[in-house]
């Protein structure tokens, strides 16, 4: 009879729990209410390893806070009713969507052709089963991955692709997508992206080379350069040069994958140094080196006792070394045929003449540094001072001019100072720089005077104005003397030449008769001879150069009889 109440009472009852199913967020709590329908229910509660707390309960049901859930669990609720216990299990699913996606490339710069490691990975992710990554470039879609097998979601939630860099993939954007899908556990969709990263390829395989004087003088602007080829992407090229310690400002240019940098450099000390160039691409650097003689040179020094001296004057021009030269250079003077001693200046002693005025002198002076002949030179003009002269053949005493043609008086004076030109005629000044249509009116004689703080000169210039029927009556006479001189010395040139022709017909006659007469053949004269005797002036042919070629052996002499 029990059994069979039992029976009817585990029938009569239900138990159920809320919420049927359960998904909670890593390290939330969870409320848990578990009723039945018995009418005066015995003993119940829930089983669970994770942390409870009852937080209420009626005739028919209780309600429990779980706390920190980590990990997927069960939990048991049960009733009893007339000594029947019945339960009923709810299993709590724990997720964590990708609140954090973590992009990564190594290395952030990479090498043309190099291989370099994209990786994409989510730190806390449950449950892993249902996670999806995935891989972008730029906005194409590069791989996918999910961790649906068994396997994968016993691995870490990550992905990681090896790839060779081209050049065309510089400043490409790589990112990442994660996305947890619960719809088909009845729960939602949660997704996130990481943050981009740029990837950067470059090529910097040639070490940079340095262009420049190995010899700097001191105090002296020069240029330095400095190349690197087979760079890219050269425009993001950084360089520093330095001279010692001393850092340099270059200007950067660059065409293709070549970038170049130019600096002015200005040592300040002499002896050796160094210039260096530093070269940087992202995270590569380069640096280059070259070694550098300064040296101290300044030009000599060269004197002259007076530099406006009147002519007949002796001066003394001397050629000395700077006192900052070091060791004492060669000097040699201009116009000295000998070399003076090491350390010694040069020197001429002169007698000024009129000759001399606007001579140059010159100091050279040649130094050897590190193996090279340095020479530097400077040059004095000298300037002699003289009274005024009017030569013939820049004052000429008769002059002629052609009337009715724009005429003016040629008189240059030469002096130093300049001298003051004034030309006259009965006392009326005659201007020099305009010039005048010639009359019968300007045959007359000019007195032209040249005056300078020395002194004056003056000189009479007779002109005569030559009528235009004179002038071409006189030309006409020239053309006709030069046409005759031409034609006697044409007639003179062919009259020496047909001569010339007679004396080669000759020989040529003598010396047939003279082989006719010894009864000899052609062929045993000399060639040449028998050339002459035989051929016609000025024709040659082909039995002429046999001969010449082959002599006596020539097969053509068995045809001369």
């Amino acid at each position: 009879m029990w059994l069979i109440i039992s029976e009817a009472a585990e029938e009569l009852f239900e138990v159920s729990v809320w919420p049927d199913q359960a998904f909670v967020k890593y390290g939330q709590s969870l409320m848990v209410n578990c009723s039945t329908t018995c009418p005066d229910p015995g003993p119940s509660g829930i089983e669970t390893l994770l942390k409870k707390t009852r937080v209420g309960k009626g005739p028919q049901w209780k309600e429990f806070l779980l706390e920190d859930v980590t990990q997927n669990s069960i939990v048991q609720c049960f009733f009893s009713c007339a000594g029947i216990q019945k339960d009923i299990i709810l299993g709590i699913t724990v997720y964590q969507p990708p609140e954090q996606v973590i992009m990564e490339l190594q290395p952030a710069w990479v090498a043309v052709d190099e291989a370099f490691l994209v990786t994409c990975r989510v730190p806390s992710v449950t449950p892993l089963e249902d996670l999806t990554l995935t891989l972008l470039q730029d906005s194409q879609e590069l791989h996918k991955k999910n961790f649906r097998t068994l396997s994968a979601a016993s691995q870490r939630a990550e992905i990681t692709i090896n790839a060779k860099a081209q050049m065309e993939d510089d400043r490409c954007n790589f990112s990442c997508r994660a996305e947890l899908d619960l719809s088909s556990r009845g729960g939602g969709f949660f997704h996130n992206s990481s943050a981009t990263k740029v990837l950067r390829i470059f090529e910097f395989s040639q070490s940079p080379q340095i262009w420049m004087s190995s010899l700097l003088e001191v105090g002296m602007a020069d240029t330095v350069s400095c190349e690197v080829a087979r760079v890219f992407p050269a425009e993001e090229v950084v360089i520093h040069m330095f001279l010692g310690d001393q850092e340099l400002s270059p200007f950067l240019s660059w065409e293709g994958d070549t970038v170049w940098a130019n600096a002015t450099v200005r040592a300040t000390e002499t002896g050796d140094q160094e210039v260096s160039c530093l070269v940087s691409l992202g995270p590569v650097e380069q640096k280059t080196r070259e070694p550098v003689h300064v040296y101290s040179f300044p030009p000599p020094v060269l004197e002259i006792e007076e530099l406006y001296p009147l002519a007949g004057t002796d001066i003394n021009v001397t050629c000395s070394g700077h006192v900052l030269t070091s060791p004492s250079p060669t000097l040699r003077l201009q116009g000295v045929p000998d070399l003076p001693l090491p350390g010694e200046p040069a020197w001429l002693l002169l007698t000024t003449r009129e000759e001399d005025d606007g001579r140059n002198f010159s100091c050279e002076a040649s130094l050897e540094v590190q193996g090279q002949q340095l020479s530097k030179t400077t040059v004095i003009q000298l300037h002699v001072l003289y009274k005024p002269r009017l030569e013939e053949s820049g004052c000429p005493g008769n002059q002629t001019w052609l009337e009715g043609m724009e005429q003016r008086l040629t008189c240059v004076p030469k002096g130093n100072p300049m001298p003051i030109l004034m030309c006259t005629w009965n006392g009326t000044i005659f201007d020099l720089e305009v010039p005048e249509k010639a009359t019968q009116n300007h045959s007359r004689t000019y007195c032209c005077t040249a005056t300078n703080q020395l002194g004056s000169v003056s000189k009479d210039i007779v002109v005569i104005v030559q009528g235009l029927d004179e002038g071409v009556g006189s030309t006409i006479f020239i053309i006709i003397i030069v046409a005759l001189g031409v034609g006697i010395i044409t007639i003179a040139l062919y009259l020496n030449y047909r001569q010339k022709e007679r004396n080669k017909e000759e020989e040529s006659q003598f010396a047939v008769q003279q082989a006719e007469k010894f009864n000899v053949r052609h062929c045993d004269l000399e060639p040449d001879i028998w050339l002459k005797a035989t051929s016609t002036p000025g024709v040659s042919s082909g039995r002429e150069e046999g001969i010449k070629e082959k002599g006596r052996d020539s097969p053509l002499c068995s045809m001369v009889p």
